[in-house]
């Protein structure tokens, strides 16, 4: 049992191949038409491809001015590339605590964390379950701050009738091959900012100020100029092509994703010590991890369940290990006085075996080794 399949059909292989055959094989008519669905489906102005989620979380940083000296609010509870692209920047990540039920950045812990310095708030859509946009856009406003969104698991997610990353000034999506869609690798910058859109399609592309295509077919191809020592993000045609491919279904891929979802609910809720994903709030979650909780009462802890179930032949995993206990963030730690709970979910969490196209008999699998283990 894999904890993760990646599904990639007969339709996604001929895109691919198709692209092949481009005179432009980067930065040409296909990442175009990527971003222009793209924008359509989250309903934002621009969508910028980039090479992946890090990358965009760089540059809209970049975007909104972020340096040396600036803070960063993000949750503790998060993939390193969160933590690392603040760093890049120069500026300091200051790792806030999640609510333990939604395990989304916490609101509270956002307030208790602002200070002269803070000039972001970088909430992480976890799991596929959008924020408490509301609350955080109010904290931003009175606070004059700027939201960037991290979407890396949420390609599909919505609140209020809004795809998410369309609250703030930017939000940054993944198309790592684990995410609701894959262009293998891959990311995507979405606002409804000129500024920002400019700023990253120049800065993304080594900052010159023409395309590709635009200069080779409109004037001089070396006639460009240099604005900025930008940088090499960008995303090529075959990526683009898997990603249009793979976008056309997104829908289906989520409801595939909301019925195994439900299923290990309807099966795991009944175990005693187990603590199944909360209902969302949300108008759509993009279900993108199905993460359960092990309680005392369970009988085994976390870490034996890992193993047992690895013995069965079924892979889990954790998503994810606290930032602040990276060796390398360690240096930020007055920031870290009051994170309990992400030090009290991580020693609880596991990630189970969760994909579309995952069978009710591969979940049965896992659901009798979860029920048998503690035995």
């Amino acid at each position: 049992m894999p904890f993760f399949s990646p599904w990639v059909t007969n339709s996604d292989r001929k895109a691919v191949m198709d692209a092949l055959h481009s005179t432009f094989l980067t930065d040409g008519p296909k990442l175009r038409q990527f971003e222009s669905d793209f924008a359509k489906f989250t309903g934002t102005r621009y969508a910028i491809g980039v090479s992946n989620a890090t990358s965009a979380l760089f540059l809209s940083l970049k975007a909104c001015g972020i340096g040396k000296g600036d803070e960063v609010i993000l949750p503790d509870l998060t993939f390193v590339a969160t933590a690392n692209a603040v760093v890049h920047t120069g500026a300091t990540p200051v790792f806030t605590d999640v609510d333990k039920e939604e395990m989304n950045i916490s609101i509270n812990s956002i307030k208790n964390n602002i200070t002269k310095k803070t000039k972001v708030i970088l909430p992480v859509h976890f799991a596929g379950r959008a924020c408490n946009m509301k609350e955080i856009i109010k904290i931003a406003k009175s606070n004059n701050l700027m939201v960037i969104e991290d979407c890396a698991h949420a390609i599909g997610a919505t609140s209020q009738k809004k795809h998410v990353g369309t609250f703030g000034d930017a939000g940054c999506f993944s198309f790592y091959p684990t995410k609701n869609i894959t262009t293998v690798e891959g990311g995507m910058i979405i606002t409804n900012s000129k500024k920002i859109a400019e700023y990253v399609n120049m800065a993304r592309n080594h900052g010159i100020t023409k395309s590709l295509i635009q200069r080779y077919t409109h004037g001089k191809p070396w006639d460009y100029d240099v604005v900025e020592s930008g940088y090499n993000f960008r995303l090529d045609e075959i990526r683009s092509s898997l990603g249009i491919s793979q976008l056309k279904r997104i829908r289906k891929l989520n409801f595939m994703r909301k019925k195994a979802h439900d299923y290990y609910n309807s099966k795991l809720s009944k175990i005693k010590g187990v603590i199944t994903p909360v209902s969302s709030r949300v108008d759509h979650n993009a279900y993108h991890l199905y993460i359960i909780r092990i309680e005392k009462e369970y009988g085994i802890n976390r870490d034996e369940l890992f193993r047992r179930l690895l013995e069965r032949g079924i892979s889990t995993s954790v998503h994810y290990k606290p930032l602040h206990q990276f060796t390398v963030f360690r240096k930020f730690k007055n920031h870290t006085d009051n994170l309990k709970n992400t030090i009290a979910l991580y020693s609880e969490m596991i990630s189970l075996p969760f994909y579309p196209n995952i069978t009710r008999n591969e979940q049965d699998i896992v659901i009798k080794g979860i029920q048998e283990s503690s035995s």
